[in-house]
């Protein structure tokens, strides 16, 4: 008897401490899955938020879709639906099950958006997953680049690009460029971008993102003309950043001549209304009696010589006109 009851003491022992270890390991189990669940409840809640704004983060621009673009649309888990559709010239594709959806003018994620909410309105599917690629770009697409570049045009440049690879695609810089780029985004046509190109092949900060339909108008140079009694007479290009002076437009086209009147130097000024004669004493600019005379850009130093006769005395139309055989600018 006492044999029994012993035994049945030690089973009864062992059923407890069995069904307390099973509470404490359904516990344990609820405490763990507790925050897994708040935390999927949450990425739900990014999710939602994410697709309810549509928006691309900031800082990376996407381009938007135009009329005659090839897009392929699919919907995760329906094969059957996926398809290859042009935006017709109205900005719209015809899809299956719901018929026109408006594109234009939307990213490719803001299109999947909509995309997603007409099927679901529609009650083809309970939560589609949809996915937008610009399979093929329309030439609208192309990227403008204008000004002073070496092959001005419009290039059809597909997805994004950088500055710098889109430049050497037209040919790169011409001599008479200047420093200066402004770059018009087809989606914001009323806020142009202007920014400053780095002599620094490190300084990669204005190496910025280019996108299809982009216009890219690269700046020219201020110039300043030196003709006359000049070795080398020839249009200076200002450098930007850097001041231009009579002294160093001068030296630029190597000096003056032995027979140049260094003390009849003129200085024509046409910027403003009618061009403007200043008389300056190269000779004590030299000497350094007198300060050097800051130039403006399309100023023009005129150094009389006996090659010129009497153009020391003549109009200043006779002395403008010696400038426009400088066609080509020329750098130092």
């Amino acid at each position: 008897m006492r044999l029994q009851l012993s035994i049945f003491q030690g089973q009864l022992t062992i059923l407890i401490a069995l069904l307390f270890s099973l509470g404490l390991t359904q516990g344990a189990f609820s405490q763990r899955t507790a925050p897994g669940s708040s935390a999927q409840g949450a990425d739900r809640n990014i999710t939602s938020d994410d697709q309810a704004h549509g928006e691309p983060a900031a800082g990376s621009p996407e381009p938007l879709i135009a009329s005659g673009e090839l897009l392929k649309v699919t919907v995760l888990g329906a094969p059957d639906f996926d398809q290859e559709l042009r935006v017709s010239a109205s900005g719209d594709i015809s899809l299956q099950l719901v018929g026109p959806v408006h594109v234009a003018e939307l990213s490719a994620r803001q299109a999947e958006l909509s995309i997603e909410k007409r099927l679901s309105t529609a009650g083809f599917f309970t939560d589609p997953h949809v996915s937008v690629f610009i399979k093929e770009y329309a030439a609208t697409q192309g990227v403008s680049i204008l000004g002073e570049v070496q092959r001005p045009g419009v290039y059809p440049l597909l997805g994004i690009h950088r500055l710098f690879d889109v430049l050497s695609v037209a040919g790169g810089t011409t001599p008479k460029a200047g420093q200066t780029v402004t770059i018009t985004h087809r989606a914001n046509p009323e806020e142009p971008i202007q920014l400053t190109m780095s002599k620094d092949p490190r300084n990669l900060g204005s190496n910025v993102e280019i996108l299809p339909g982009d216009t890219i108008i690269v700046s020219q140079a201020g110039v300043v003309y030196v003709v006359g009694g000049v070795r080398r007479p020839m249009a200076v290009v200002m450098e930007q950043g850097t001041d231009m002076t009579v002294l160093r437009a001068i030296a630029m086209a190597e000096g003056t001549m032995p027979d140049a009147s260094l003390t009849k130097t003129k200085l024509i000024r046409r910027s403003g209304g009618s061009p403007q004669e200043l008389p300056i004493d190269l000779k004590k600019i030299l000497a350094a009696k007198v300060p050097d005379v800051k130039l403006q850009a399309e100023d023009i130093v005129f150094v009389p010589s006996s090659a010129y006769p009497g153009m020391a005395r003549r109009t200043l139309d006779a002395v403008v006109q010696m400038t426009t055989g400088l066609i080509v600018y020329r750098r130092y």
